[in-house]
């Protein structure tokens, strides 16, 4: 990574003060070993569970910080925030328990369950406004509130007071474990947990390896630091909501692209099959966000194995409504999931003979849109087909082509395929 020094850096005395100020709103949340993937990748995995955080996620760190470090005056005035979700629970927790007013402006595709999370916190001392479609569009409406009214703007990454609060993760992982850390993995949004960790991390465990992991589909950290300036992405995936911003905050990308070891993203699917994992094999629930650090470890498991490795959990604040995307995702990235046009001869028994000749023994009709069309010799239909096994998809098509029903296949064609998924 680059070595040039940054114009602001999280020192250890500073996240040491911030960790006796939030001690009183926060949990020391505990650092566990993971058995199953310890076994999976012949490492020694411990999980900071930050998911069972007061407010489900770390955010409640950095939020607290920065509102305490307030003075008199604009404590009186009331805060604003920008949230996906996370950070605006840990605000409005904040707001509740100091006895101030907050407005806390939230994307429109933000989970239901986290503005419902944040009013609950926050009480009557909040107010939820929702603007725009993603992070960035809220943030634009909360500083611009904040001129006309005179509030504090707190930032949920790109401040000094945030970033210090985010870093005593760091300071409890080194007191938790005693033996050296190899590896951190730490999901990277805005950036504010991992230049907290950093600063920590340098102090304490100079060693440590700090791999930042974003979404595939919302690259903003790795994009910046590859191009060395700070750079905003206007085309990104918002379903990890926790974790996809257009930009990262300056102080952040400074550091990060400074002390962090590596910078990778992990594809969606990859992400959703983790959740589902953690859930059904090890009863952990976590958000999108939450997973990413644990989905990292197969890009790395070489590297790892024989190493301790810590993964932040970073949050659980998931909505049930969204498993069956999250399940849909998983599926289509393990090659399970399969869109078709299939053009049904218009006669009695097509239908018939499709699922009795051309699907296999283990192949399941999980989508079908049909309409009739008089006029015409074949009818189209959209047809989704769960497999059991990805090698069994080119002998479908084959089955498909020879019968004469395969019309296109869709999983390739983002266009129209956006409108199934």
């Amino acid at each position: 990574m680059n070595t040039e020094v940054t114009t602001y850096f999280p020192e250890l005395e500073d996240i040491q003060k911030a960790a006796s100020i939030i001690k009183e709103v926060s949990m020391v949340t505990p650092l566990m070993n993971s058995i199953r993937y310890s076994r999976k990748y012949d490492a020694n995995i411990l999980l900071k569970r930050e998911d069972l955080q007061r407010v489900r996620s770390y955010k409640i760190r950095g939020a607290f910080n920065k509102i305490s470090s307030l003075t008199k005056e604009q404590l009186v005035k009331g805060v604003v925030c920008a949230s996906a979700g996370n950070h605006a629970q840990g605000v409005a927790f904040a707001c509740h328990h100091l006895g101030i007013e907050g407005t806390i402006y939230m994307p429109s595709v933000t989970p239901k369950q986290k503005i419902e999370q944040t009013q609950m916190f926050g009480g009557e001392h909040v107010k939820i406004v929702l603007e725009g479609d993603t992070f960035d569009d809220a943030s634009k409406a909360a500083r611009k509130a904040c001129v006309t009214e005179g509030k504090t703007f707190v930032h949920p990454f790109d401040d000094p007071k945030t970033i210090e609060g985010q870093g005593t993760i760091g300071l409890e992982i080194f007191k938790q474990v005693d033996h050296p850390i190899d590896y951190i993995f730490v999901a990277v949004g805005g950036g504010g947990l991992a230049s907290g960790l950093c600063g920590a991390m340098k102090a304490l465990s100079p060693k440590t390896k700090i791999i930042g992991i974003e979404p595939e589909g919302a690259p903003s950290m790795l994009t910046s630091i590859q191009q060395n300036k700070n750079t905003e992405i206007f085309d990104i995936d918002k379903f990890i909501d926790g974790a996809a911003v257009q930009k990262v905050g300056d102080l952040n990308f400074d550091i990060c692209k400074t002390y962090l070891s590596d910078m990778i993203t992990v594809p969606e699917g990859l992400v959703c099959q983790t959740i589902l994992d953690l859930y059904n094999r090890d009863a952990i629930v976590v958000e999108p966000a939450g997973a990413l650090t644990l989905a990292a470890l197969e890009y790395y498991k070489d590297k790892i194995k024989g190493k301790n490795v810590v993964c932040i959990v970073s949050g659980s604040n998931n909505d049930i409504t969204r498993t069956a995307e999250i399940k849909e995702r998983a599926l289509l990235y393990a090659d399970l999931k399969h869109y078709f046009i299939v053009r049904f001869p218009q006669r009695a028994g097509a239908l018939k003979q499709f699922v009795g000749e051309i699907l296999g023994p283990n192949d399941d009709i999980t989508h079908f849109e049909y309409s009739k069309k008089s006029s015409r010799e074949n009818g189209p239909a959209v047809v989704g087909i769960e497999l059991k096994d990805k090698d069994d998809l080119q002998p479908l098509i084959s089955r498909m082509k020879e019968h004469n029903f395969y019309g296109d296949y869709l999983n390739d064609k983002p266009d129209l395929f956006q409108f199934l998924v």
